[in-house]
């Protein structure tokens, strides 16, 4: 059995900050992105508009971690057990995105911005899922 249960009582409803749609946000505007760099693979992409795209990923993902770690009465154990796994998953997706892009020639600017955006997208999806699993279970 588990050491996290589901909670039904009157703390269901607690509000939280919107950690789920931050980083769910900083995961689109890096997708994106990404979508904008894969499509010039290995030309050179529109630097300046990718760039944007990361950065606001960044500042909506360092957004959601913030108010992340304001939070107190919180399932912490629930959320670091789902989230090293998922990160690891991540991890793994986005290594192999990186390689398809090495594969690809993709050099310079580019491939900084491209390492920078999945860094963005092995950690955003993992925050989501652990935040919206955690914010369920029982505080320990």
């Amino acid at each position: 059995m588990s050491d996290a249960t589901i909670s039904t009582g009157p703390d269901v409803d607690r509000p939280f900050p919107p950690i789920a749609w931050l980083s769910s946000a900083a995961l689109g505007s890096v997708i994106v992105g990404g979508i904008l760099m894969a499509s010039y693979a290995p030309r050179l992409a529109p630097i300046p508009l990718a760039t944007t795209l990361m950065i606001i990923g960044w500042a909506l993902l360092l957004s959601a971690i913030g108010l992340l770690l304001r939070l107190r009465e919180f399932a912490w154990g629930t959320f670091i057990k789902v989230f090293k796994w998922a990160l690891l998953a991540y991890i793994i997706e986005a290594g192999m995105i990186e390689f398809a892009f090495l594969k690809d020639h993709t050099r310079g600017a580019s491939l900084v911005i491209v390492s920078l955006m999945l860094v963005v997208f092995a950690v955003s999806v993992p925050v989501t899922i652990a935040f919206t699993t955690a914010r369920y279970a029982s505080v320990e």
